[in-house]
């Protein structure tokens, strides 16, 4: 049986991978997407996520809908420079005009996830590749809901290595501390895929040219557009590597040998400072699953699956 699960995103360059990944993987039924605020602004987020789709062509057509314009609390934060003005690369997607490969809800994500999870009771996953912010009020909206998820499997947090933003913060909790926090606390079963392991897995320039481009597909050449691969100086973008963050996400609920977990207790730092958004063992508080080890090649084989 196919694990049915949402996927709350904020589609930058890694989320469309990890979307290609879900919905081109056996394992998983993708019941719903909803964007949140994150790499790019919402509207952006929401124009991503049918571009992706249209690209992915899913024979089964998910509900998508849309979540938070900003965090909890602060600034927003936008990851351009990452992942272009688009979030996509620059990365051209041709769509039919007027073909759709999704539903419309007009539901607040925050309604609509815990409204699914009482639809498969304990029976759902929920995986979040973007900032916190639609589970937190989703939890505030509706805890009893929210409790008939099976698991949230969460990319975020740097545990045990440095952050991607600030020396100490990783982005996706950086962008709203206060969200992850409620989430870490809410006592729901949780894994978390942090940067200790995300930055184990990743296309390198020989990947590219061995594995990634020799497979001509639509999606194999996505990938090569929306990394800015070069074959000339073997970069993207001016960067020696590509980390697949969000889809290891994904790898996770599809592949759970691939990761050694540790139950840990997580505590995010919500104060203005230096070390604002950082995520940190506690002796004290709820048990997380965190993902600290990683079967990089095997992950990596398994994506490659995805993109054939």
């Amino acid at each position: 049986m196919a694990k049915k699960v949402v996927i709350d995103c904020d589609v930058g360059v890694d989320d469309a991978f990890a979307l290609i990944l879900a919905f081109h993987s056996p394992e998983l039924e993708v019941k719903t997407v909803t964007g949140v605020n994150g790499n790019v602004p919402l509207t952006q987020v929401f124009e991503n996520i049918q571009r992706v789709l249209s690209l992915i062509r899913p024979k089964q057509k998910p509900t998508i809908s849309k979540g938070a314009e900003q965090p909890l609390k602060g600034k927003t934060l936008y990851a351009h420079s990452v992942h272009g003005k688009d979030g996509l690369g620059g990365a051209t997607i041709e769509r039919k005009e007027g073909e759709e490969w999704w539903r419309f809800d007009p539901a607040h994500a925050a309604e609509l996830i815990p409204k699914m999870a009482r639809q498969y009771p304990c029976d759902l996953t929920l995986i979040a590749t973007g900032p916190l912010t639609n589970v937190a009020l989703a939890l505030q909206k509706d805890l009893e809901g929210m409790r008939n998820l099976k698991e949230i499997v969460i990319m975020g947090g740097a545990v045990r290595t440095k952050g991607n933003v600030t020396p100490h913060a990783e982005f996706n909790i950086f962008s709203d501390p206060l969200a992850a926090k409620a989430v870490f606390e809410s006592g729901l079963p949780i894994t978390l895929v942090p940067l200790d392991v995300t930055h184990e897995v990743s296309f390198t320039s020989r990947w590219m040219e061995e594995k990634v481009i020799p497979l001509g597909t639509p999606f194999s050449k996505f990938v090569t557009e929306a990394t800015g691969y070069d074959p000339g100086t073997k970069k993207f973008r001016n960067k020696e590597v590509i980390y697949l963050h969000d889809p290891l996400a994904v790898g996770v609920v599809t592949h759970p040998d691939l990761v050694k977990k540790e139950p840990l207790a997580i505590c995010v730092e919500t104060e203005e400072g230096d070390r604002y958004g950082q995520t940190s063992e506690v002796k004290d508080g709820s048990m997380i699953d965190v993902c600290l080890e990683v079967d990089a090649k095997g992950f990596l084989e398994v994506f490659l699956s995805a993109l054939r």
